[in-house]
């Protein structure tokens, strides 16, 4: 979560020193349509994955519980959840940190024409280069072996009872 708090609180900086107030104020309106409407999307997908479920436990339809239409919906409720729950209300944060930051620098470049003084626009585009660089060399870079069972899991047991859950087979290092 480094890398997403640092592009939404350099980026209105960028474009406000680096192009002006007339970009800035077409990146925000760019990120408040989008930011909306995809914040409502993930709410409504997440209620219809969370309501699908519901609807095949309570009313069986489609086989009720134990089928595979039960099992496909178990997983959409997962996925549904975060999205309905998480997912769409922080990118209301999102869009509130981006106008804070723009309105904060708003008096600075206030009688700026586009393109007046783009040198200082340099230093937060500097900074974006350096932390996504930095991120990717402490986060991105390490290389995991997924199909590795972790020793605590062999020794108790575990893998067996996860292994016939998902009916995943592990051959020569890829999962099938």
């Amino acid at each position: 979560m480094v890398l997403p708090g640092l592009w939404a609180v350099l980026t209105p900086i960028t474009v406000g020193f680096l192009v002006g107030p007339t970009c800035l104020v077409g990146l925000l309106g760019g990120s408040i349509c989008s930011g909306m409407m995809l914040a409502i999307m993930m709410s409504n997908a997440g209620g219809a994955w969370d309501n699908s479920k519901k609807y095949i436990e309570i009313e069986g339809a489609c086989g009720g519980k134990g089928t595979d239409t039960h099992k496909a919906c178990v997983v959409g409720d997962t996925v549904g959840d975060p999205f309905k729950d998480t997912s769409g209300p922080s990118l209301n944060i999102l869009i509130k940190l981006m106008s804070m930051v723009s309105l904060t620098i708003a008096p600075i470049i206030s009688g700026n024409a586009n393109w007046e003084n783009w040198e200082y626009g340099l230093i937060p585009s500097g900074l974006l280069l350096f932390g996504t660089l930095l991120v990717y060399k402490l986060y991105w870079s390490v290389k995991l072996d997924i199909t590795k069972m972790p020793e605590a899991a062999k020794e108790s047991g575990e893998y067996k009872e996860v292994a016939k859950a998902t009916d995943l087979v592990v051959a020569d290092g890829t999962a099938l």
